[in-house]
């Protein structure tokens, strides 16, 4: 029996040693010969086996005394609510004791407000009283439910049926809030997997209504149609499948974080080359642009059939509040089912609603205005063309006039203290109201800081000398 127990474990130990010296059994390792490696892997691959098969080791369950969890609670430290106050943030913002028209009152002392979007100095105008005071009387204040839920009332219609025969469109949607209208309009249309490409420079409404959509958002510099050309031509030549995607193009007619007036004809041109869509922010533009006040279409003769989308802010030249979107009749009718900031929000108030309708009344029977606010503006470059230290970066036509640091010191932080530091010296040593370009945390526009002046027909000739005078004497204080 033990001669067959050797012989067994003779032709055992033959079996293993022919099987090791295969020469599928061999590897070659820098020239070196190296065998036995099939074992070596038997061997690891078994305890891996083990290991796999064996459970993990779990600690015993105990419940925690009070003393471990009184320990862990003093440990704990929560995530703060809001960022930490740091100093720059701890600037407030002049507080007006009257209307904010061409003229107003901070701290009991008579300034010239140029922080008022008021254009056409509708703002206290007669007929706008009269007309919400009518309202007021006959509606009362608010509508108190949205558009669909019984918030709709009949100067609603009204008010939208007279943006259409201004602007010439089938049909209008009005909105509560004019920053709601950007944010609310566009995840109405672009979803997720659309392609959205922006201009760099849109300010924070849009911004916000880009996150919301989820979209692929592409952005290019700042008004440059080049930057615009090659991005939608990358767009459409790397990714096959854009053609098969939605696809559209975001910008401002005047982009309130630098003046600058888009191109609208040459966006049309490039829309219409590559099949995308124009998305169009008429808020600071309608009422201002062109020979009658209908906008950047007008200004640059441009049919308003061809922009696919249109909206505005209302608390601009018509000096009232909420915004609209106009367009062709599917595209309004769409966001009366889809649009959050309409469903969703109760209604414009009524006597906002009757301002806005007279608002525009005054505009096409009052071209005069419109006029004065284009002399104006005229005038204020001519005072400011020489000033030191600073440039001007907006359109000559634009009622948003930008003064930028020719030489930054490389920190916005800094840059904004010092344009802070001039207009608080302009209020205080020259009764001048401006402000500078202090963006949010939220606010992700990467544009040049600088001083804004928003220009309004109600200003005087005076009111235009002043100012030139004043940022010319503190720019060459403060930066020379």
């Amino acid at each position: 029996m033990d001669t067959n127990l050797v012989e067994m474990f003779r032709a055992g130990l033959n079996w293993v040693t022919m099987a090791l010296d295969a020469p599928s059994a061999r590897v070659v390792l820098f020239g070196v010969r190296i065998q036995w490696h099939i074992f070596v892997e038997v061997l690891l691959g078994f305890v891996i086996v083990i290991l796999l098969s064996q459970k993990s080791y779990k600690p015993p369950k105990r419940p925690l005394t009070e003393q471990e969890i009184d320990e862990l609670c003093d440990e704990w430290v929560p995530e703060p609510l809001i960022p930490p106050i740091t100093e720059d943030m701890m600037h407030e913002p002049p507080v007006l004791e009257s209307a904010a028209g061409p003229h107003t009152t901070v701290n009991g002392k008579d300034v010239v407000n140029f922080a008022s979007a008021n254009y056409l100095g509708l703002i206290g105008h007669q007929k706008l009283l009269e007309s919400c005071t009518s309202a007021l009387e006959k509606y009362g204040v608010g509508s108190c439910g949205p558009r669909g839920f019984y918030g709709t009332i009949d100067v609603h219609l009204d008010c939208e049926t007279r943006i259409s025969k201004f602007l010439s469109t089938p049909d209008t949607i009005l909105y509560s809030y004019g920053l709601s209208t950007m944010f609310s309009t566009i995840p109405c249309f672009c979803k997720k997997g659309d392609i959205i490409v922006a201009d760099e420079g849109v300010h924070w409404g849009i911004q916000n209504g880009l996150q919301l959509s989820r979209s692929t958002i592409v952005y290019f510099k700042h008004n440059d149609m080049d930057s615009l050309r090659s991005t939608l031509e990358k767009i459409m030549t790397k990714n096959k499948r854009s053609k098969n995607l939605r696809r559209y193009i975001v910008a401002e007619a005047v982009y309130q974080n630098s003046g600058q007036i888009a191109p609208l004809d040459e966006i049309v041109k490039l829309k219409e080359k590559y099949k995308f869509r124009v998305i169009l922010d008429e808020s600071n533009s309608f009422g201002v642009l062109g020979r009658s006040g209908r906008g950047l279409a007008e200004h640059h003769g441009v049919p308003i059939e061809k922009i696919d989308v249109v909206t505005a802010a209302m608390g601009h030249a018509l000096a009232t509040e909420g915004g609209f979107c106009t367009g062709n009749a599917r595209i309004i009718d769409y966001q009366r089912l889809s649009s959050s900031g309409y469903v969703f929000s109760a209604s414009l108030p009524p006597y906002l609603a009757s301002a806005a309708i007279t608002a525009i009344d005054v505009i096409d029977q009052n071209p005069e205005l419109l006029v004065k606010m284009k002399q104006n503006i005229a005038l204020l470059w001519k005072g400011l063309k020489d000033i030191k230290g600073m440039s001007l970066a907006s359109d000559p036509e634009s009622p948003i006039v930008f003064l930028k640091l020719e030489k930054s010191s490389g920190s916005t932080k800094e840059d904004l203290l010092l344009l802070e530091k001039m207009a608080d010296r302009a209020l205080k040593e020259d009764s001048l109201l401006v402000v500078s370009s202090k963006k949010s945390f939220l606010d992700k526009c990467r544009l040049p800081v600088g001083i804004k002046l928003l220009v309004s027909a109600g200003h005087s000739e005076s009111d235009l000398v002043k100012v030139s005078e004043s940022l010319k004497r503190l720019a060459s204080e403060l930066l020379l």
